[in-house]
């Protein structure tokens, strides 16, 4: 393991065990933007271009994230380590089977922000600790937007007219933060 600091005037590397993390987390971002295209390919499918509209926006957001923690790892002298991308769910019964599925895999991702923050504050990292509030924060209106979107298609149920209705504000909203 190494320790942290600076030898030199030269910032020592990432430890084996925070590069393996952050390299499992760019194949878990990348493999969430897989995931919201899929979502994305669901809704196109059944004519609701607006939610479709929010499922690619979220997948540019997730290849974005996972970037940003790639060039940290290059800015750390790590080494980038990419592995497979899984194959997504493709099918669902439903929109709401959809936003449900949104709200989960958001919850999956704090989840392991949570974990990799926590080991960068045990390794005493304070760089990627830093790095990685960023996320913290994002998480925190990732899950508060997927979860207003599920309440509002379970609040409507099976209403065709009022799902189009939430459809088109969704995409409305999503091209706006484009």
């Amino acid at each position: 393991m190494l320790a942290f600091g600076y030898f030199q005037g030269r910032q020592i590397m990432l430890s084996e065990r925070m590069l393996g993390a952050l390299n499992e987390q760019i194949n878990a971002e990348l493999s969430s933007a897989y995931q919201y295209l899929a979502m994305a390919a669901y809704f196109e499918n059944i004519n609701l271009e607006g939610s479709a509209t929010w499922m690619k926006r979220q997948s540019r957001e997730e290849v974005e994230h996972a970037m940003r923690i790639f060039e940290f790892i290059h800015d750390r002298d790590g080494q980038v380590a990419l592995a497979a991308v899984g194959q997504p769910q493709g099918q669902f019964g439903s929109p709401l089977a959809v936003w449900e599925a949104v709200l989960r895999q958001e919850q999956g991702v704090t989840a392991r922000i949570h974990a990799l923050y926590a080991l960068a504050k045990e390794e005493k990292d304070y760089a990627t600790e830093v790095m990685l509030q960023w996320f913290v924060n994002e998480q925190v209106e990732e899950e508060k937007q997927a979860k207003l979107i599920l309440e509002q298609v379970r609040a409507v149920g099976a209403s065709s007219s009022a799902i189009f209705f939430i459809d088109r504000h969704v995409g409305k909203a999503a091209g706006e933060k484009e």
